[in-house]
């Protein structure tokens, strides 16, 4: 997986992201502003930046600018804002930023944009034979829980869940309580079903991946419970 730097002052942000990529399999460096920014990047070569553009100190376009005329911009780098205007996020691409996410980020969208700009880099990186012709880069699969532990090879058949299906509840105690205890049994089973894959579970319980995922986390299920091979 990759090394990621999350640049955004806000801490949910930060904290939601890194949630996030971790639990993808990336290793996640966080800051909060630009000069952490530079620290980060001059203490290691992150394989991605996603950079938030209003900061209280520099703002993320001017850092991306400095980057660029310095020579360090030498990573794919997504800029997120929740108050941009379009010519911002046009000025930020002909700087040299990859793409932009506008706020709030839906989980399916950061990861997509993720995964190009890691397919960019690793494109980048590739040795090409001299004479060897340019090949035109495969579009990028959907980045999900079954793909990074895979590596992108199919997944057995789901396997049959039984009795699982099926769960008896204590009715005697308060609605709050009983829902919860139902709404986490509901999501372990069909995380278990779907090995894991968060989009599958989305798209069965027919919830926003970036609403399933804090919902799981307030009904303390375990994430890592369903995914194959753990």
């Amino acid at each position: 997986m990759a090394n990621i730097l999350v640049v955004d002052d806000e801490l949910g942000i930060r904290d939601l992201l890194s949630e996030i990529l971790n639990d993808e399999g990336h290793n996640v460096e966080l800051a909060e502003n630009a000069a952490q920014a530079r620290a980060a990047r001059g203490r290691s070569r992150p394989d991605l930046v996603l950079l938030d553009i209003w900061m209280p100190d520099t703002d993320g376009v001017t850092l991306l600018k400095e980057w660029s005329t310095t020579g360090l911009l030498s990573m794919p780098v997504i800029m997120m804002s929740g108050h941009a205007t379009i010519e911002t996020a046009v000025e930020a691409t002909k700087i040299g930023a990859q793409s932009f996410l506008e706020k709030p980020i839906t989980m399916q969208k950061l990861l997509k944009a993720v995964e190009a700009g890691l397919a960019r880099t690793q494109a980048a990186l590739a040795p090409r034979k001299a004479g060897a012709p340019v090949v035109a880069p495969v579009a990028p699969m959907e980045l999900t829980v079954e793909v990074a532990m895979t590596g992108g090879q199919p997944l057995p058949p789901v396997v049959d869940m039984g009795p699982q299906a099926r769960q008896l509840f204590e009715l005697d105690k308060p609605l709050r309580d009983a829902r919860d205890e139902f709404e986490k049994c509901y999501f372990e089973f069909h995380l278990a079903k779907e090995g894991g894959s968060m989009t599958r579970v989305a798209e069965k319980t027919g919830l926003e991946r970036t609403h399933l995922y804090r919902k799981l986390k307030q009904l303390g299920v375990d994430l890592s419970r369903g995914k194959r091979g753990g």
